[in-house]
């Protein structure tokens, strides 16, 4: 799966319309930890690929939505889950934290789900 690119004129169809939970990563091609998150955001989009959607955001030049989320450093990785913003990771942090972060909004997107009983 290829993470896509999406701008301030895509963010909101691509992200807050989606069907599906979105990670969306805010980057600038200058910024060293970004670099190093980037091969972890990948990961993150082939393992999760038929549960989530992967965008990334250059902040460079996609400063309204940047401003909009309050995105002070990066990377900065939000969850959007039925276009709300559920959570937030600063840095370049390991796969692990992302992907306990991710799973945990996944898990509870599942329960939210109403059970109905056969009559």
């Amino acid at each position: 799966m290829v993470v896509s690119q999406v701008e301030d004129a895509s963010f909101y169809e691509e992200v807050i319309n989606a069907n599906i939970p979105v990670l969306v990563d805010f980057w600038a091609p200058w910024c060293g930890p970004c670099r190093m998150v980037a091969p972890v955001v990948n990961a993150i989009a082939e393992e999760y690929e038929d549960k989530i959607k992967v965008v990334k955001i250059n902040t460079d030049q996609n400063p309204t939505t940047a401003t909009e989320y309050g995105i002070r450093s990066i990377p900065t990785l939000m969850i959007f889950i039925d276009g709300e913003k559920v959570d937030t990771v600063i840095g370049a942090v390991p796969k692990t934290t992302l992907s306990s972060t991710l799973q945990k909004h996944l898990n509870k997107k599942k329960k939210s789900i109403p059970y109905k009983k056969h009559a």
